[in-house]
Parts: structure tokens; C-alpha cells; sequence
């Protein structure tokens, strides 16, 4: 059973006349998002990396969110998620944004108690 596929992109904002004006659009937009993640690799502005939230610099911040933002877009592009019923589009979706926080969580926790050890601590730093 084939069907059409949406000729649209951003819920509906932008539409396209045909796939390969999609394609298009979808490439300058993941174009555009890592032109900004390396433009901000090169330049580390100041007050991005001077700067933390919950243990982590706003730029590496910046960094996994751009990222998830570009995976999120090809899946829900490129493997036609939009067109798959709500349920599953949640599963598939929100299960590895949820595994990607929680890791992100104990990743932090677990640093900062190391740090605290070495720093704090009967060991000293070795290497």
C-alpha cells in the first residue's frame, strides 16, 4: 500500500513541490545546524565556556543539544516517523532522549565525584 509522503517540513511552515526540493531543504537545514556546532568548535566564545550549568560548560551544552536536534530531524525525516501512528513515534523517539539524559546524569554525578576525591581526598593526582 503506497502512499504519498508529506511534502513539508517544520510541522508545516515550509512546503515543497517535490522530494527533491525536500531533500534539499532538509540538507541546507542539517547544513545549517552543524555549520553552527563547528563555527562554535572554532570560536568558543567566552562566555560559553566560562560559564556551566548542572557541572557542564553552556558549550558542550549547546553541543549535545544541536546533535540531538540533527538526530531527532533525520529520524523523524529520513525514517518517516511522521508517518508512523503516535505511539510508536514516542517509543522510538523519547526512549533514547530519555537513556541520553539519564547517561548524561550519571556521567556529571559520577565526574564530579571523582574530582572531589582526587582533589579532596587522600589521593593526589598522578598523571
Amino acid at each position: 500500500m503506497a502512499h504519498d509522503h508529506k511534502l513539508e517540513i517544520f510541522r508545516g511552515l515550509v512546503k515543497f513541490k517535490s522530494n527533491t526540493q525536500k531533500i534539499w531543504g532538509v540538507l541546507i537545514f542539517l547544513s545549517i545546524v552543524t555549520t553552527v556546532e563547528v563555527a562554535l568548535g572554532i570560536i568558543k566564545p567566552r562566555f560559553l565556556t566560562h560559564s556551566h550549568f548542572l557541572g557542564m560548560k553552556l558549550l558542550n551544552w549547546i553541543f549535545i543539544i544541536l546533535t540531538l536536534v540533527k538526530a531527532y530531524y533525520i529520524a523523524w525525516d529520513f525514517m518517516h516517523l511522521r508517518d508512523e501512528k503516535t505511539p510508536l513515534r514516542r517509543v522510538i523517539v523519547w526512549t533514547p532522549i530519555f537513556l541520553v539524559c539519564y547517561l548524561i546524569f550519571i556521567l556529571l554525578f559520577e565526574a564530579d565525584y571523582i574530582y572531589n576525591v582526587y582533589s579532596d581526598g587522600f589521593i593526589t593526582w598522578n598523571f
